[in-house]
This record gives structure tokens, C-alpha cells and sequence, in this order.
């Protein structure tokens, strides 16, 4: 995370010479001057999209940073065991969202100026007046007076403008009355309770200023985009019946949609606002703390040091410190300044172009937030929306996450291939390879024997000590931080290199790994806790965060020590302490400000959510999808790919997920079945959010391919196209794990997965070599086919199989019952039924059900919760028991099966791989034929790289 305090990414002990900080500071502004762009200017443009770009003098900028520091500490103690243990300041959930949205939209009115463009000053006047008068046509004589007095202050403020140097006194009212508006359900609880559905005068006046005032500042801190679509969703929930007859429904009056919008939980203060006041909130100052204490550099050096001897070298690295601050950073746009300043010079440097320079950190920084944990928020949204465990979250993800990175990275290889680029010059020759592999191959069984260890130790102290085993842990812990530290304290403390200067070597990569090892304790208590204990999000970013602050608070005085730096000057401990003191607030201030426009976004895509909730568009919206597209399943997926596309051109990642996955899932969803094909609702909640990432990098607004250009000097729109060719991978990915969900690790074992993971791999890699037009060699049209063929072929080889042999025998629905005793135990069985929807309209879907045990097809009937009734052909379900998997499927009762699909007996479909291989040794023959004919590929030696 960047902080708009102190962006400079501090190396262990920055702080503990004040020269080196002066140093940094100025390798940094060479660094970024590089690309036209000061490092203040590259500061504000992160700023200016996450953490505000306004910070006054004086006391207005003290008051901006107090509050944040405070909206932290409200947030870790919230997140702890600590009220429920003192019996003090214990809030529910509505409590705490409501807190949380007065913190954010108080520093937002303050943070943010207000933009002055023509087009954003129209649209700021245009939506009060438009809303106002919606507000209106609802309201009686007297509440209409108060929202006209509302609605003519939000537009006076508007007109007096927003300077960026100060705040005016009537931005200060606006701060404040949002501030009142939104902890109004936290002050007026009991009554609220009292009147559920019933909103009195004082509920609409102060629902209408909120919902008034939170659009203002969406406006601020998000751009147009998001207000623009939550105004629209607002319109139509009061002029439903002047609408298309196909979208059309009865309209609500003020009265409920105060009740729904801001009253209840229904809208602004729903499950997205939940997630990030309970969950998001922690894991940002998590990764703002991390970077505070120096992981950030540590980072980048480890990557550069492991992988920039290779050929085009810096751009790997490049990807791979992306990746891992990805880890600890929410923003595309902060990683790529972050890590951009020190590897687009060093790509540039080793022959990539402006262009490809800055589209690859782009690729990469965005790449960052599909990565699991954090995966940019939308994690924990998942975790609610879809309804399953955070572990399958990430089970889920992580597989496509990695298999993205790992063709970026050999996208970057066949890029320095096609120049002949070679790599930066190691700092020592390498011994044999045998030993290398014997070396990699030790490291790997060490850690796996302290995985191992730890993890049986832990499941042997826990029940040995009950009572202390929090305390033993807590000790063990400290004495791996401490044995940590003292290796990195052997070490010479990290320092930012300067990108511009000539590069004679590397750094060493054992000195450079070791010196920030205790860094990774934090993330291993975060995942422990996540994925060992299974606790909630919540708690385990909660105690990783706390070892964080202990980190913080202890390194610098601790390394001095270790050092024996305290033997000339006694002084130097109280500095070291002090300057992590520093540290723990400058992270707080920034993880709170990075926080700001998170917390506005998922606010104010409350209100859309809570329109389609309240209006039923749902499933009117899946009436005017089936209609554009067909009924095509793959034309609706293309279809909402671009929505989101067209959305997350003004969305933050947060708000578009958001947007896109209530509005159009449960689409995807309802006419996959109609169409034959049962989605998991995780694959497709993952489907909607890669492609609204992907509007950070493609033109004409990508706001991270801008940043990379600013600091390459390169064209933004030619290093947004770029970025584009290179994220196709991951644009790929969505519709492959819709089609195949073993890419997700649905209902795959262990064994299976690592051989999903292989080949899944392998397959990306070759799309990735047909897509940059260079495999061996240049590719020519027979390359690029045959190697798109073969990667389709190992990505879904059962496309091809189920026209050789279908895996269904399609059966009539009277052989219902034989068909289920006949099928084995565990397998899929599917039903083609027809019947009535909630609306009574006709309805024809497909369920999938899992073979249950019986001896008997009436038995599994049964175990399915299923009763059915014969009428000649016709085969009618008579009951569908309560919580069965029958009810779980969708199924009722009064309605008819039309067709029964059991499973079939079909050779693997992974035989198909045998034609796919001899098709992948043909072109690998053709291309080592062209390399080997002088003039024809490319140059032996880059063949042989």
C-alpha cells in the first residue's frame, strides 16, 4: 500500500539512518522523473484514486489524519475478543456499519476535492436535481419543502466549488450532516426497531440528505460512474411503470424505498457495506502495516534477485514482486507505482520498449487482485454472496490465480526471445546444475519437514494445554520471530536501489532472502488462521494484524541490539523505538485512508443491490439477456463479459463485482440450466469479477495502464493495448472454468488437482505462445491454429470426447426409477423438467443431482426427497420433500419430467490428449526445422534460451 505520507517503500531499518531515507527518497524521484512524472506527481495520481488527493496544512490536516488513525482503532476493536472480554462498547453488525460509513464518508468530504471538469460539474448538478424531484412526486406538502431544502443545499455546495488546498465551510456542514445521516441507525436503534416498515418524517428527511450526500461523494472519491448507475437504479425503482413493458413493474413510493434504501439492511447498510466494515477493513490495514515495516521492498529485491539473471530478467521479476505485493495490496494503481518506479526503468533498460515495459507491470499489478488471500475484497463478498466457506474461496481461486502468473511470466520470455535480450549479470557463477536441483530439492524437504512440524505440534499442544496453549503458541511464535530476525541481522539492511543507475550485478539471493524473513510470520499467521483454524476473515486478520503491530513496534529497537549498533550511542534504541512508533501510525493512517473509497463503493452499490432487490429486475433483466443473446449460453457469457467491461470502465473493482454479480449471476445461472448446463455459482461469481479487473488495463480509461505510462514515458492508450494482449490469458480463464470446473477445484481430489494444475498449465502456456506469435520460433497461421487447438483440446478434452461418445444416455422420463438404481453411487444424474415460474409463466430447465445410496430406484427416490406419479408417458412430481437435495435442486411439486439424462459408459475423455501431443510434437518439429535453416526463425541462441 502507498501512503500518501510517506510513499517511499521502506527496506528493514530505513528509519535508523536518516541519510539512507534521504537516499531513497532521492532514488525514487530519478526513478520516476524517468518517465516525465516527479515522484509527488506519481503520489498524487495514487492519491487522487485511493486514499484522496486533498491533505491540508495545519489543523484541517491533522484532523484528517486523527480521524483515520481513529477509524482504525475503532476497526481493530471491533475485530477483536476485546468488548466481549471487558463487557464494554459491544455493537451488532448494523451498529458497526453504520460507524464505519460516518468514518468513511467524513474523510471522504474532506480527502477528496470535488473534480471541476465540465462534464463532472453537469452531472454533479444533474443528479440532485433529478433525484430531488423523484423525491418529490412521493412525498406529501410538508416533507416536500425539507427535500427541496436539501436538495438546493447539496446544489449550492456543488456551484461554490471544492479547492484543494482547503476546506471550505460548507464541504465541513456537508462532512457533518453525512456524518449524522449515517450513524442515524446507530443513534435512533430502539426506535427504529419499534417502526420497521413504517418510516416516520424525521426517517425520510434524513434518508433523503444521506442517500443525497453518499452520491455527492461516490462522485468525489469514484468518478461519475458509480453515482450515475446508482441515480439510474434509483429512478427505476420509482418510475417502474413508465417503464419498457419488459423491465416495467408497479414503481415505489419515498416511503419504501427510505424504509429499504436506508432504514433497514435491504440497501446502503447491506451485506456489501458488512463485509467491508467486517472483514475488507483489516485485511487493507493488514497489507498497509506490512508494507509500513518494509515487506514491500523485501519483496521486490527477492524477486529481483531470484530471477533477474534470466533472460529479460527485470520483467519477470517484475511479475513475480507484483504477485507478492498483490498479496498485500488492494490497488492496481498502487501496485504499480509501488513497484513500477524501480522495474520499468530496469526493463527498459534491458530492451523491452516503453510500451511493453509499462503494459507488463500493468498485467501483472493487476493481476494482483485476483490473487488470493484479500483478491482485491471481493473474497469475502463471495464468501456471502455465493454462501460458502472463505477456505473454498480461495480454494476455488487460487488455481487460476496461479496458472495466470505463471503464462505472464513466460509471456515476458517469449517477449525477450523474440529480441534476444539477455538477462542482468549475476554477482557469482553457479555451480553445477545437479547441485542446483540437489540445493532446490533439500530447501523444498526442509520446509515441508517444518510444515509438517508445526503442524502436528500445534495439534499436539492444543489438547495437552488447554488452558495455556494461546500463551505457549504466542511464546513460540516470538521465538521464531526472534531467531528471524537475528538471521536478518546478519545481514546488511536492504536499501532501494536506483533503477537508472548502471546495473553491474545482482544482489545475492541467500543474503537478500534472509534478511527479511521474519516478514513472512505475519502471512503465516494470517493463512494459519484462515486455513488451519478456519477462523472467520474477521478474527484472523485481527491476529495477524496485532503480530503485525508487535513487528512494527519491536524490529528497529531489536535489531539495533542484535547489531551491537547501541554500543557507540545509547541513543539509538529510543530512536529505533520512536521510529517504529512512527511506522505503526503512518501504516494505521494509511491503511484507514486507503479504506475511504472501499467503504464508499460498497455503500453506495448497496443502493443498487438493493434496488434489484426491491424491484425484481433480476429476473426481468434475465428475460431481455435471453432475448439479445438467443438463449445462447456462450453469447450470454460474452455478453455479460462486456457489461462488466463497460461498467469497470468507471467502477472500482469492489463496486463493479458488486454490480455485475447481482444483476447478472443469477442470469448466467438461470439459463445455464434452461440450456442444459448446471454452473456452480462460485464459477460464476469469478467469471464477473475477472472481467471487471480487466477495466483497469483496457483503453480507453484503464487508470493502471496511465500510471505505468506515467512513470515509463510511453503512450497510455498504446500501453493499455498492449497490457490487453498480454491479460488475454486471463480473460481466457473465466469461460474455461464455466465449462470446466476442474480448473476450480470442485469435486477434485488432491491427485486430481496437481494434474489439473499441470496440464491446465501447460495448456495456458501454449495459448499464451499462439496468442504473442512466437513459440520455438516466429509462428506462422499453421502455428498459431494448431497451438490454439491444442490448448482448447487440454483445457476441455471432453468437448471433443462427447462427440465421439456422449457421457449421457438420454432416456424416457417413465425409466426415471430403473435409470437411478442402474447409475452408480455418486455420479450425476440429470432431469429435463418443465414447469411454472414464480411469476406463473412456462419454464423449461435441467437440474443435476447426485446418485444417493439405496438398493433400489424407488430407495434413491426416496433419499432424493423425490415422489412422482405416472400418467401414461407423462411422469408428474407429486411431492419434493422438505430440505431435500431434490428441493436444494429447484425442483417442486406439479412439475414434469420430460426427459431423463443418466450417466453413460464413455472412454476418458483425457484419451483426447494423445491426439492433442502428437499434434504439439509436430509443430515443435516444424519449428526446430525453421530454427535450424539460417533466416528462417529465430537465432539459435535465443532457442536455445
Amino acid at each position: 500500500m502507498t501512503n500518501e505520507n510517506d510513499p517511499k517503500r521502506p527496506g528493514p531499518r530505513r528509519d535508523d539512518r536518516p541519510q539512507d531515507q534521504m537516499d531513497a527518497a532521492a532514488v525514487e524521484m530519478e526513478a520516476a522523473g524517468r518517465g516525465n512524472m516527479n515522484q509527488s506527481e506519481l503520489d498524487e495520481l495514487v492519491a487522487s484514486s485511493d486514499t484522496g488527493a486533498r491533505t491540508p496544512a495545519g489543523w484541517v490536516g491533522r484532523t484528517i489524519l486523527i480521524v483515520a488513525f481513529l477509524w482504525s482503532l475503532f476497526q481493530i476493536w471491533i475485530a477483536s475478543p476485546l468488548p466481549y472480554m471487558v463487557d464494554f462498547a459491544i455493537l451488532n453488525d448494523t451498529e458497526t456499519r453504520s460507524i464505519h460509513l460516518a468514518f468513511a464518508m467524513f474523510l471522504a468530504y474532506l480527502a477528496y476535492p470535488a473534480e471541476r471538469t465540465k462534464v463532472q460539474f453537469i452531472l454533479a448538478l444533474a443528479v440532485p436535481v433529478v433525484l430531488t424531484l423523484l423525491f418529490i412526486e412521493g412525498a406529501d406538502s410538508g416533507q416536500a419543502w425539507w427535500i427541496v431544502l436539501i436538495g438546493a443545499a447539496v446544489l449550492l455546495a456543488i456551484v461554490a466549488g471544492s479547492p484543494k488546498s482547503w476546506v471550505p465551510p460548507w464541504e465541513w456542514a456537508m462532512a457533518l450532516i453525512s456524518v449524522f445521516a449515517a450513524l442515524y441507525i446507530y443513534i435512533f436503534y430502539d426506535d427504529i426497531a419499534t417502526r420497521v416498515g413504517a418510516p416516520i418524517n424525521q426517517d425520510m428527511i434524513v434518508a433523503v440528505a444521506g442517500m443525497l450526500l453518499l452520491l455527492e461523494v461516490t462522485r468525489r472519491a469514484l468518478g461519475p460512474a458509480l453515482m450515475i448507475v446508482a441515480t439510474f437504479f434509483l429512478a427505476y425503482t420509482f418510475l417502474g411503470p413508465y417503464m419498457p413493458e419488459i423491465i416495467a413493474h408497479k414503481g415505489n413510493s419515498l416511503s419504501e424505498v427510505v424504509n429499504h434504501q436506508w432504514i433497514t439492511t435491504e440497501g446502503v447498510f447491506g451485506i456489501a457495506l458488512g463485509v467491508s466494515t467486517s472483514f475488507v477493513f483489516l485485511f487493507v490495514l493488514f497489507g498497509a502495516l506490512l508494507d509500513k515495516a518494509g515487506a514491500g521492498n523485501y519483496f521486490i529485491q527477492v524477486a529481483f534477485s531470484l530471477m533477474g539473471h534470466m533472460r529479460g530478467g527485470p520483467a519477470k521479476a517484475a511479475v513475480v514482486s507484483s504477485a507478492m505485493t498483490g498479496l498485500i495490496s488492494g490497488s492496481s494503481i498502487a501496485n504499480v507505482v509501488t513497484t513500477g518506479t524501480f522495474t520499468i526503468p530496469l526493463m527498459k533498460k534491458v530492451g523491452f520498449s516503453s510500451e511493453k515495459a509499462g503494459a507488463v507491470e500493468v498485467a501483472s499489478s493487476v493481476n494482483g487482485q485476483i490473487m488470493p488471500p484479500v483478491m482485491g475484497a471481493a473474497a469475502f463478498l463471495m464468501v456471502e454472496y455465493v454462501g460458502i466457506p472463505y477456505f473454498d474461496v480461495v480454494k476455488h481461486a487460487f488455481l487460476p490465480a496461479a496458472i495466470s502468473y505463471i503464462a505472464l511470466v513466460y509471456i515476458v520470455h517469449l517477449e525477450a526471445l523474440k529480441a534476444g535480450m539477455q538477462g542482468l549479470p549475476r554477482p557469482y557463477e553457479p555451480g553445477p546444475w545437479m547441485r542446483r536441483v540437489v540445493g532446490f530439492v533439500f530447501g523444498v524437504l526442509v520446509i515441508s519437514a517444518l510444515s509438517f512440524a508445526v503442524y502436528y505440534g500445534m495439534g499436539w499442544i492444543r489438547p495437552a494445554f488447554p488452558e495455556t496453549a494461546g500463551y505457549i503458541i504466542f511464546a513460540l511464535l516470538c521465538l521464531a520471530y526472534l531467531g528471524l530476525l537475528w538471521v536478518g541481522s546478519r545481514e546488511e539492511p536492504l536499501e532501494i536501489d536506483d533503477p537508472n543507475s548502471e546495473v553491474t550485478e545482482l544482489p545475492l539471493p541467500g543474503p537478500t532472502v534472509r534478511s527479511g524473513l521474519h516478514f513472512l510470520l505475519p502471512v503465516v499467521v494470517l493463512v494459519w488462521a484462515l486455513m488451519v483454524d478456519r477462523l472467520s476473515p474477521g478474527l484472523s486478520a485481527f491476529w495477524a494484524t496485532a503480530f503485525m503491530i508487535f513487528i512494527l513496534l519491536t524490529q528497529r529497537p531489536l535489531m539495533v541490539m542484535m547489531r551491537g549498533e547501541d554500543r557507540h550511542h545509547n541513543r539509538q534504541i529510543g530512536t529505533a523505538l520512536r521510529a517504529g512508533l512512527n511506522d505503526l501510525v503512518d501504516g494505521m493512517i494509511a491503511g484507514a485512508r486507503n479504506m475511504i473509497g472501499i467503504g464508499i463503493a460498497t455503500a453506495t452499490a448497496g443502493i443498487i443491490v438493493g434496488a434489484v432487490s426491491q424491484t425484481g429486475v433480476g429476473s426481468a433483466l434475465a428475460d431481455v439477456v435471453e432475448v439479445l443473446s438467443g438463449g445462447n449460453l456462450l453469447a450470454i457469457l460474452f455478453l455479460t463479459a462486456i457489461l462488466s467491461l463497460i461498467l469497470g470502465m468507471g467502477l472500482p473493482t469492489t463496486a463493479n463485482y458488486i454490480v455485475v454479480s447481482a444483476l447478472l449471476a443469477p442470469v448466467i445461472v438461470t439459463l445455464g440450466q434452461q440450456n442444459g448446463l448446471i454452473v456452480p455459482l462460485i464459477a460464476v461469481h469469478l467469471f464477473v469479477f475477472y472481467f471487471g479487473i480487466m477495466a483497469d488495463v483496457t483503453p480507453p480509461v484503464g487508470l493502471a495502464s496511465f500510471a505505468a505510462a506515467a512513470v515509463s514515458g510511453g503512450d497510455p492508450i498504446k500501453t493499455g493495448v498492449v497490457a490487453f494482449f498480454y491479460s488475454l490469458r486471463t480473460a481466457a480463464l473465466p469461460f474455461l472454468f464455466i465449462f470446466n470446473t476442474d480448473l476450480l477445484l470442485i469435486d477434485v481430489g488432491w491427485l486430481q488437482g496437481i494434474f489439473v494444475f499441470i496440464t491446465a498449465t501447460l495448456a495456458m502456456l501454449l495459448f499464451a505462445a499462439a496468442t504473442q506469435g512466437w513459440f520455438l520460433a516466429r509462428n506462422n497461421i499453421f502455428d498459431t491454429v494448431a497451438l490454439l487447438l491444442i490448448a482448447f483440446t487440454i483445457f476441455r478434452p471432453g468437448f471433443w470426447m462427447d462427440m465421439v461418445a456422449p457421457p449421457w444416455e438420454d432416456l424416457p422420463p417413465a425409466q426415471v426409477e430403473q435409470a437411478l438404481e442402474q447409475a452408480p453411487v455418486g455420479e450425476p444424474f440429470r432431469l429435463s423438467i418443465s414447469g411454472l415460474d414464480a411469476l406463473g409463466e412456462p419454464v423449461d430447465f435441467r437440474v443435476q443431482l447426485e446418485v444417493p445410496e439405496g438398493e433400489t430406484g424407488q430407495e434413491r427416490l426416496d433419499a432424493l426427497g423425490l415422489t412422482l406419479v405416472q400418467n401414461g408417458d407423462e411422469v408428474i412430481i407429486d411431492n419434493v420433500a422438505f430440505d431435500s437435495p431434490a428441493a436444494d435442486a429447484g425442483l417442486d411439486w406439479d412439475q414434469q419430467i420430460n426427459l431423463v439424462r443418466a450417466p453413460a459408459d464413455a472412454p476418458s475423455k483425457y484419451l483426447m490428449f494423445i491426439p492433442a501431443f502428437l499434434l504439439l510434437a509436430l509443430v515443435v518439429w516444424m519449428q526446430r526445422r525453421r530454427n535450424s535453416t539460417p533466416g528462417t526463425g529465430a537465432p539459435a541462441t535465443a532457442a536455445t534460451a
